[in-house]
């Protein structure tokens, strides 16, 4: 027995580079409920979410996802791989985009691209790395893009390599 200790976190920020690519694991089927829950707790009484008969006469013929759920589920995707007790705080949104809608019973996978990261120049210790998240359903139909830049801690004193401070060799490639 090794005796070795992993943790599961997102990554600091050193251990993100231009150009990665992270594909997120496990994907989310989302349901009629996820959808009227979501929707009502946010105070968004769209009848397109919500109104069956109003949305049968619509172009889509259903009610659709409510596209915060998309956004909200696409990064939520990520947070595992990337952000998890890593992240100090979300900075902005930009690009937000919804190509094609999520109805309910699609399945969500995502990925995100690390498109820049710079170190803080106000805060030690930190620095700013910018994502683009894609979500797509069971189709390849994109549902969902977004840029997210976030404010991320750096590698605390003595840790190395992806599974946590007592982790004797950094992981290679990007894989989790």
């Amino acid at each position: 027995m090794s005796g070795r200790r992993f943790e599961q976190r997102g990554r600091y920020f050193e251990e993100f580079e231009e150009g990665d690519v992270f594909v997120h694991a496990p994907a989310r089927t989302v349901t009629e409920a996820d959808n009227v829950l979501f929707t009502t707790m946010t105070m968004n009484p769209q009848s397109l979410h919500l109104d069956a008969e109003w949305a049968a006469d619509t172009e889509f013929g259903e009610r659709l996802v409510n596209s915060m759920f998309t956004l909200s589920t696409m990064v939520g995707l990520s947070v595992a791989q990337l952000t998890q007790g890593t992240i100090v705080a979300n900075l902005g949104m930009t690009d937000i985009r919804f190509p094609s809608p999520m109805r309910a019973g699609d399945t969500m996978t995502a990925e995100t691209l690390i498109v820049g990261k710079r170190l803080s120049q106000s805060r030690p210790g930190q620095g700013v790395v910018e994502f683009e998240h894609t979500a797509r359903d069971q189709h390849g139909n994109v549902v969902a893009i977004a840029r997210r830049s976030t404010l991320m801690l750096c590698r605390p004193d003595g840790a190395s390599g992806l599974g946590g401070p007592e982790d004797p060799e950094p992981a290679a490639g990007g894989a989790a």
